[in-house]
């Protein structure tokens, strides 16, 4: 099947004509691997009892498919564009599949985390591949709806891992939420295959090992210290050594990016402030809502005393919000309405507002939910708003051949984003929490067991409640600033734009006396001593509707 279709000038033509089937098929695959990212969580319970997994090998359980994910995301998206979308999006599958069945068949700790290290490779693919198609099929008109459903599933995949995963091993044993995997695998791999067109880089560049092998020990080490500095400590050696190496490597693919003729990332898009002002809002809005989640839940298990699925419904309302919005359409329609840069800085509006409500309103220590609930609308509306605009924007201002890498950018942005609001966010309420009460304790739970009189115990509540309330007041700012910053830098773009494409404008206007104003000029040069070229030349547009024109041009000496 031939992929969208692009006329004689570059530019896009209609969409592929079963773009929205193809779509569906895509949203399928993306769900079953963002399922994958929460549904284990759920299931330490079980795991640790049947396989008599530690603490140590849970944490790998988990962490051991988003860091491979993570670290591979942006190789994923270069082999993508030069080897073919398509190919690559069914590798992922097949991969993630495999892995899935060796998951749920699993004996040991170790097999488990080998598996679930394997379907993280999958997931790498299938994260870029799936956003990369979506951009080959749809044309410049629906794209930002079609991205919109694609933001869409991401955030009900997120919601909804950890209420599967407890309906599964309420009626399985814990290997099931793995092998459920495997029809839905199947059946996504066989429409891809019928349906989806391939598309790759014409060019074919040739393929930028070294940087892979950089980028991807640059990444992996970097999410390993975000991953790892909740439980060892910020200013622990298991953590600032990767990041350490993780910072220095990924400088070290900075500087061999712009040193080879065909990098697997052109750092010259960093010269684009379209581009730029869409990665600093795609950073703030996970920054947002990683770091508010991560200490939502706290604050409904640690100081309102839910369960943890209690607390996973509580903090449903936030990602049913968005999916309910872009369903509707409400994120294809404010990017029309007001811009990109007005949709942008709007949504973090309201993310940031959602994030003041929850620290003002959500009542402390004293159980009350509603402040809160307002707020996890508000950021679900933010969320729905600027989220689409921003992956719009990214992948808009990268060439269409290198969408890959552009899917690759929005997935890296989106895992370094959420870590950095888990550390940033995490460090202001350990400080806040520290500053008000002493005590020897690492954590809360520590800490209020051994609080010696139920007076102290509310007192550390309070502290801990105090903390969770500066930090997301600290979060909300730090948005809203990265929302203005995005939509600033945003709006620039296109002012320079509009002024290179004014002289353009002109050109076509019409000539006072209603001539065309073509005024093309075309000259034939018989070389002058001076070195300079003769013509004439006919154009439309003077007063009378046509006229004359005289040009010089710099010419040769007649020589070859």
């Amino acid at each position: 099947m031939a992929a969208m279709a692009v006329d004689s000038g570059g530019r896009e033509a209609q969409g592929h004509p079963r773009r929205w089937l193809i779509l569906g098929v895509i949203l399928v695959a993306q769900l079953t691997v963002l399922l994958d990212n929460t549904v284990l969580n759920v299931a330490i319970p079980s795991l640790t009892r049947e396989l008599d997994a530690s603490s140590s090998d849970i944490q790998w359980m988990i962490n051991a498919y988003s860091l491979v994910q993570s670290g591979l995301l942006l190789t994923a998206g270069s082999a993508a564009d030069r080897y073919g979308r398509k190919k690559l999006l069914a590798a992922g599958l097949v991969l993630f599949g495999i892995g899935s069945l060796a998951a749920g068949l699993a004996q040991s700790s170790g097999q488990l985390i080998a598996a679930r290290a394997g379907m993280g490779v999958g997931g790498a693919l299938l994260m870029t591949t799936t956003l990369a198609v979506v951009v080959q099929v749809f044309d410049k008109d629906e794209r930002v709806k079609a991205i919109a459903l694609w933001s869409t599933v991401n955030s009900l995949g997120f919601a909804s891992g950890p209420l599967i995963g407890g309906i599964m091993l309420d009626h399985f044993w814990w290997g099931a939420i793995f092998l459920i995997n495997i029809p839905v695998a199947l059946v996504a791999l066989v429409a891809v295959v019928r349906m989806v067109p391939e598309s790759k880089d014409p060019r074919g560049d040739r393929p930028d090992l070294v940087g892979a092998v950089l980028s991807t020990i640059g990444m992996t080490a970097v999410v390993y210290a975000i991953i790892s500095g909740p439980d060892h400590g910020w200013t622990s050696g298991q953590v600032l050594v990767p990041a350490a190496v993780g910072v220095l490597v990924l400088g070290l693919f900075v500087l061999w990016e712009l040193r080879i003729p065909h990098p697997m990332l052109d750092m010259h898009f960093f010269r684009d402030r379209r581009f730029v002002g869409a990665v600093a809002g795609a950073v703030f809005v996970a920054f947002g809502m990683g770091g508010s989640l991560y200490l939502l839940t706290q604050h409904l298990q640690f100081v309102l005393g839910y369960g943890p699925l209690e607390a996973g419904v509580r903090t449903a309302p936030l990602a049913l919000t968005v999916v309910v919005l872009n369903l509707a359409g409400l994120g294809a329609r404010m990017v029309v309405k007001l811009g990109t840069p007005g949709a942008i800085a709007t949504g973090m509006s309201l993310l940031s507002g959602g994030l003041a409500a929850i620290a003002l309103l959500s009542g402390g220590t004293d159980g009350t939910y509603g402040g809160m609930f307002l707020g996890l609308v508000m950021m679900g509306a933010g969320i729905a708003v600027a989220a689409p605009a921003m992956a719009n924007a990214i992948m808009s201002a990268i060439p269409q051949e290198k969408a890959g890498v552009g899917a690759g950018i929005n997935g890296t942005l989106a895992e370094f984003g959420t870590g950095l609001g888990v550390a940033v966010l995490g460090a202001v309420l350990s400080s806040r929490f520290f500053a008000l009460v002493a005590v020897s304790a690492a954590s809360l739970p520590a800490a209020l067991a051994a609080a010696g009189s139920q007076a102290e115990r509310e007192r550390i509540a309070d502290a801990f409640a105090s903390g969770l309330a500066t930090s997301q007041l600290v979060g909300a700012a730090w948005v809203l600033f990265g929302g203005l910053l995005a939509a600033a830098l945003l709006r620039r773009a296109e002012r320079a734009d509009s002024l290179v494409s004014a002289p353009a404008a002109t050109d076509a206007s019409p000539g006072p006396a209603g001539g065309t104003g073509t005024g093309r000029t075309t000259s034939t040069g018989t070389a002058t001593p001076a070195g300079t070229s003769t013509g004439t030349g006919t154009g439309t547009g003077a007063p009378a509707g046509t006229g004359t024109g005289v040009g010089t041009a710099p010419g040769t000496d007649g020589r070859t």
